[in-house]
């Protein structure tokens, strides 16, 4: 187990149960919460990555686009045209009715442009992009995300979980008093304690927290509808601050493969069996380098030991072989566009009962073409089926139900 993923789950064995309990005897609201839903425009009804059909998407009941920013400056500190390409786009979102969050970069970003923020003589620059964006952005962002779930490893690398909480508090700090009536936070990948233990001292300067969840999407265990109440129970308590929803979503698709299917998923490679990879791992890696480079990259990047480890034994061993194991649903809701709507129409409700989340935003728009961790079309894991629309922008059942359900609450 990768430690970052094992300090995580310590923590959240350690902490979660406390404050979960905790949460019960808490106020089921708080002043700061109803003062920021009121500026959010009440519960935040968001999505990501979606298109610029923006019809459309208001027609599914969305008012809102989370969104990524691009680095805004190139190595000599002058405006890059990736980033004012971005912020017209967004100002065309706005124009149009649909609000936006918008989620700063990742700290490899930082370093591809030289500033890397585990260096001190780093930090005043840091602060002033962050103070940057929050001024240039005013009339665009009403919503803040300070970059993406640090501590899951391929956006953490190179920064330790400490680095990666004072990367988000400095910028946190920076952007507060100059935030106007937009809200700024940070969001974890699932309760990560570890995370929240460390943003303590920043705490001060966050309107929300943030958390994704995917409950019946990538483990077998733990999934019970009921489990994003206690999820969101829990962030409330241990942090203090109202809950945004920042990534949730359910798979339209997905399955266990058989014995043969796996079989014939490692001939493609060049081997017949797992073991027979093992032994003869540096002409399986070339294999794969050939057939699927965007797979051998994401094993290359972000396999802290053995190739062979992480592509069998880790949760990429899903991405290898392009499927969800037994047992990851959630009773009820199984992997069918039927299936996926019902989800929609079921959690909305459940998440509005609770005075302390200010919204959500739904992981995600169209299906992507491919998975963009292994690249291959079929894998259901990432991009492929996670869509309301499919790729070709037509509307699933989750559309009409996201719809249907976003209506009833205010």
């Amino acid at each position: 187990m990768e430690d970052f993923v094992k300090d995580q789950l310590i923590a959240t064995l350690k902490y979660a149960p406390l404050h979960l309990a905790a949460s019960y005897f808490k106020k089921r609201t708080s002043p700061e919460a109803e003062e920021a839903k009121r500026k959010a425009g009440g519960f935040i009804k968001g999505i990501c990555h979606p298109s610029d059909n923006y019809e459309q998407i208001k027609g599914g009941g969305i008012r809102w686009n989370r969104a990524d920013i691009p680095f805004p400056f190139d190595h000599e500190g002058d405006i890059r045209q990736e980033y004012l390409d971005w912020k017209e786009q967004m100002r065309l979102y706005r124009e149009n009715g649909i609000r936006i969050m918008a989620v700063t970069p990742y700290p490899r970003t930082y370093i591809s442009y030289g500033i890397d923020p585990r260096e001190s003589k780093n930090e005043d620059r840091v602060r002033e992009i962050a103070v940057f964006l929050i001024s240039d952005l005013r009339d665009i962002a009403e919503a803040w995300q300070i970059t993406n779930e640090m501590g899951v490893t391929r956006f953490t690398r190179p920064l330790t979980m400490q680095e990666a909480a004072r990367f988000i508090g400095i910028q946190l700090q920076a952007m507060y008093p100059r935030r106007g009536k937009a809200l700024i936070g940070y969001n974890s990948s699932g309760p990560q304690s570890d995370l929240h233990l460390l943003m303590r001292p920043w705490l001060p300067y966050c309107d929300y927290v943030g958390i994704d969840i995917y409950i019946g999407c990538f483990v077998a265990a733990g999934n019970w509808m009921y489990m994003f109440d206690a999820l969101l129970r829990y962030l409330w308590s241990m942090t203090g601050k109202p809950v945004i929803l920042c990534e949730f979503g359910y798979l339209s698709g997905g399955a266990p493969k058989s014995p043969e299917e796996k079989r014939a998923i490692l001939r493609r490679y060049g081997v017949s069996s797992e073991e027979e990879a093992r032994k003869n791992l540096d002409q399986f890696m070339d294999k794969i380098k050939k057939v699927a480079p965007v797979m051998w990259s994401s094993v290359t990047e972000n396999a802290s030991g053995s190739y062979a480890d992480y592509l069998f034994n880790s949760m990429f061993r899903n991405h290898f072989y392009s499927e969800l194991p037994k047992g990851v649903v959630i009773k009820k809701y199984p992997h069918t566009p039927e299936g996926q709507a019902d989800f929609y129409r079921d959690i909305f409700p459940r998440l509005a009962k609770l005075p302390f989340v200010l919204g959500a935003f739904i992981y995600k728009w169209r299906d992507g073409e491919k998975c963009g961790h292994c690249g291959q079309d079929d894998c259901p894991q990432e991009s492929t089926r996670w869509g309301i629309l499919d790729f070709e922008e037509r509307e699933r059942p989750a559309y009409y139900a996201v719809r249907d359900a976003l209506e009833k609450i205010q």
